[in-house]
């Protein structure tokens, strides 16, 4: 990428000196338009009129009009151009307040300089003068902002790797990376986060990815496992609902748990594997364990396999666990059965992520006692939705200095995707007549279909197939007894 805007301490006043800048040139210009055969005839005599010592320039009617034209043209343009170019104006906004911030907090290197006056008897004053502003790149694109700062192991390096509580507040943005490239340090943020918010029939899940905002993406074969908590109305359920049917347009097989027998369990009415009984959950719990070890030992028998390469590049589909109100299910069972269940569920997502095995497991707060043994710190992509307690965001996100909002919209919570930085974030919105389970029955229906001419193919070619190698067989056979 390309850093073209530097920021320099001259942009402590950018947006000023911009309209300035722009003011004067168009005035300029306009007055040029209006009075252009008065300057031709002003330079053709300039020898004459500098023989007479006379400016030759006369303020007529004709003056006091392009002057008054001009200047309310000027002014109209400007009014336009603030209106109509927000981007831009916030862009040097950005700007300018990223140079106020280092010069504020006194992150730059001076010396004072003492001014002499030609006049004897005035006190001798003293001039800052800069000598060492930081290097700062701003880039500013389809609503997402890169800042790079250099880091130069100086006394500001700290301040430097810690900027983006001030850059959020300050530019009002959410930080969504920060990283260290060679010599600097860059932070990738969005602006205006309610704008990036899609709606559910632009989700899309492919290649391993799936989109849930403009600009967010969760890469789950690079941050498996999904944690999700949120109160009761902070839309959970829906989030749920909305990345099922992401998934089934992947043609990932499902399956779903339910302990409540609550919204999710009635997707048992158009799909398979759905479960909301104690006895039907433990043991689709175990199978999707197995499922996942007989994988893992039959894609090392696949002709097309490679070291490193994961369940995708051999071709097969991604399996998802779906479980909702999990810490409610755990206190359902037994100490034995609770043992059982921890130990599928930390294996699970300690070895999923290559055979393509992934958990989206759903809570009211993430309790360590039910995620012990470090399973929680292997949901590498988190989502806290709704009203949470300080506790169930350190729960969530563990310690942080991210400042953590309350706003009145559903489907509003925080999130981090794995890369080192808490954000904003938006479930994609949702109609309200909008009707999950005819969307969901429906890509069921696509599915099987899909399946069965599939199965259909195969069982055609299968045979054929067969009886060529059988008559090739037979054929060497009569070939070698001739001989």
């Amino acid at each position: 990428m390309l850093f073209k805007r530097r920021i320099r301490k001259t942009d402590e006043f950018l947006v000023r000196d911009f309209f300035i800048k722009m003011s004067i040139t168009i005035f300029l210009f306009l007055m040029l338009v209006f009075n252009y055969k008065e300057i031709l005839r002003i330079w053709n005599t300039r020898n004459i009129l500098l023989e007479n010592r006379s400016f030759g320039f006369k303020v007529d009617n004709n003056f006091i009009a392009s002057l008054i034209v001009s200047l309310v043209v000027t002014a109209i343009l400007i009014i336009l151009y603030w209106f109509k170019r927000k981007i831009k104006i916030t862009q040097l906004q950005h700007r300018q307040k990223i140079a106020r911030m280092v010069l504020e907090n006194g992150w730059y290197e001076s010396k004072k300089t003492k001014q002499d006056f030609f006049i004897k008897g005035l006190p001798i004053s003293e001039k800052e003068k800069i000598t060492y502003f930081p290097k700062m790149y701003y880039h500013h694109r389809n609503g997402v902002i890169h800042i790079k700062v250099e880091i130069t192991m100086g006394k500001y390096q700290e301040q430097f790797q810690r900027l983006e509580k001030k850059l959020e507040t300050g530019i009002f943005c959410e930080c969504v990376m920060k990283e260290s490239k060679e010599s600097f340090f860059e932070y990738t943020l969005l602006y205006n986060m309610l704008n990036n918010r899609i709606k559910i029939d632009e989700i899309e899940s492919k290649t391993g990815k799936m989109k849930l905002m403009k600009n967010l993406w969760w890469n789950y074969d690079k941050q498996p496992h999904m944690l999700c908590v949120g109160g009761t109305g902070g839309g959970k359920t829906y989030f749920f609902l909305t990345v099922i049917e992401a998934l089934l347009k992947a043609t990932a097989n499902l399956f779903i748990l339910d302990p409540k027998n609550s919204d999710l369990a009635d997707l048992a009415t158009v799909m398979d594997n759905v479960y909301s009984k104690k006895e039907s959950m433990l043991e689709c719990i175990e199978n999707f364990y197995c499922g996942m070890m007989e994988r893992t030992e039959n894609m090392k028998k696949m002709p097309n396999y490679k070291t490193g390469k994961n369940y995708a590049y051999v071709g097969l589909p991604a399996n998802f666990l779906i479980f909702d109100e999990y810490v409610a299910f755990i206190e359902m069972l037994n100490r034995k059965e609770q043992e059982e269940v921890l130990g599928y569920m930390k294996k699970i997502v300690m070895l999923g992520r290559q055979v393509g095995y992934f958990i989206i497991l759903g809570c009211q707060r993430p309790d360590a006692k039910y995620l012990g043994d470090g399973i929680r710190d292997q949901f590498n992509f988190r989502v806290a939705l709704g009203r949470n307690s300080e506790l169930g965001y350190n729960m969530m996100f563990g310690d942080s200095d991210k400042d953590f909002f309350l706003k009145d919209i559903k489907g509003r919570g925080y999130l981090d995707n794995g890369v080192g930085a808490i954000t904003e974030f938006y479930t994609p919105e949702v109609p309200e007549d909008y009707d999950f389970l005819g969307r969901i029955g429906s890509l069921v229906k696509q599915k099987a279909s899909l399946r069965e001419i599939v199965a259909e193919k195969e069982f055609v070619e299968k045979p054929i197939n067969v009886e060529y190698d059988e008559v090739k067989k037979d054929e060497k056979i009569v070939g070698n007894n001739i001989e």
